[in-house]
């Protein structure tokens, strides 16, 4: 039962990530009535306090090995507080700084929550081979992308039934539902005895090649960290689809975990390495349709989500599953390696956020308005253009790896 509830407590922070990306933007620009560049800002100063938190909470996981249960409550409970708190807010009366600190208590409470799941892969998998530490990769992944297609299409269905507020206040308050009740069942995966390993220093990481990993996983989020801000937009302004985001996106994320099997039994025969080498071409072919797509394309849009969400899928169960086998096999602290990883994925959406929200509203785009051909043209270049180019250099990296014997 460890894995199925390794899935389940991924799921609860799953909608920590993505999805918040997703939904932030329209929610504070439409129900709170704050700008797209302010939105963007905001989001990268929230980054400031990670450069310094993230790394703190793994020295802190890695420190306390025995308060692993205490942690993963905690992060449960952020998530169960800030979720309703967040969807809940209403215009006028410095917003602005409520929304800053209710945004704080739940990156923080998501930060705690990855660190601790991904710094304690060895302690949860059946054992430290790279075989069982793949395994288990597959199991979190899958459940993470569970939580992302639910968070992401939940408003809508929300919505769908009644709810008022565009559905984001009923959204808060299940959010926050679903974090009290996985806590409650993954309490005993915590109460297992933890594996930890040696001091973490940079020439470790280097020696172990952890560092390399780290900077491709910086630069390999930053595509989907911007289609991510950019999707709803792009879907109901640039491609004028109004009401299919939702379908969309599930058959995106369905995509994405309906390919994790796949991605982890083909990396199993071929190494990581290669897995990676196929899959990301699907990601840059994705860009490249989705700039060239006209108009009210339905069936074309759906067949970029199909190959994008199938591509993102290896990314997500390979290159975790990476970092967690070279600092495994070196015997280094994962908790706090893993929170330099935490805040350079978080550090992506944030710079993503950051650059494009800023530019599309110093061009005049309005979400949900007639907006201008320049306004429209700009949103095409930041969602495909710019994303293809950021792929091409993490394919380009992933091609300077060394290359690695598959698992038996």
């Amino acid at each position: 039962m460890v894995y199925p509830r390794v899935s389940l407590y991924a799921l609860m922070l799953a909608a920590a990530g993505i999805p918040l990306y997703i939904h932030l933007p329209r929610f504070a620009s439409i129900n709170l009535g704050i700008g797209l560049g302010v939105i963007g800002v905001i989001l990268l100063i929230i980054r400031l306090v990670d450069l310094v938190q993230d790394p703190l909470l793994g020295w802190a996981i890695d420190r306390w090995p025995s308060a692993q249960l205490p942690f993963a409550m905690i992060a449960a409970a952020g998530l169960a507080i800030g979720f309703p708190i967040l969807f809940s807010l209403e215009p006028g009366g410095a917003v602005t700084l409520r929304l800053v600190a209710v945004l704080v208590l739940l990156f923080s409470s998501y930060s705690l929550g990855m660190i601790l799941l991904y710094g304690r892969s060895a302690t949860l998998a059946r054992s430290t081979d790279a075989h069982d530490l793949m395994t288990l990769a597959a199991f979190r992944e899958s459940g993470m992308l569970a939580g992302v297609i639910l968070a992401a299409i939940a408003p809508a269905l929300f919505m769908g039934l009644g709810a008022s507020g565009q559905g984001y206040p009923a959204f808060g308050w299940f959010l926050g539902t679903v974090a009290v009740t996985v806590a409650l069942v993954s309490h005993p995966i915590w109460k297992r005895t933890p594996i930890c390993g040696d001091g973490l220093s940079l020439q470790g990481l280097a020696s172990a090649g952890a560092l390399r990993l780290l900077v491709l996983a910086l630069v390999n989020s930053l595509p989907v960290a911007v289609t991510s801000t950019l999707f709803l937009f792009f879907v109901e302004d640039r491609l004028q689809l109004p009401g299919k985001a939702g379908p969309l996106l599930i058959l995106f994320f369905l995509s994405a975990g309906m390919s994790v099997p796949l991605w982890t039994r083909l990396s199993r025969h071929i190494g990581t390495k290669m897995t990676l080498v196929i899959s990301m071409p699907l990601a840059i072919l994705g860009f490249v349709g989705a700039a060239i797509l006209a108009p009210g394309n339905l069936v074309g849009f759906a067949i970029i989500c199909v190959a994008s969400g199938a591509a993102l899928g290896a990314d997500m169960v390979v290159l975790p599953a990476m970092f967690s086998v070279v600092l495994t096999q070196a015997g280094l602290n994962a908790s706090a390696a893993f929170g330099i990883w935490s805040f350079a994925g978080k550090l992506g959406l944030a710079l993503a956020a950051f650059a494009v929200l800023p530019l599309l509203e110093s061009q005049g785009f309005q979400p949900g308005q007639v907006n201008s051909k320049g306004a429209l043209t700009t949103l095409n270049i930041a969602y495909a253009i710019v994303p293809c180019i950021l792929k091409l250099g993490a394919f380009a990296l992933v091609l300077a790896l060394p290359s690695e014997k598959a698992s038996p």
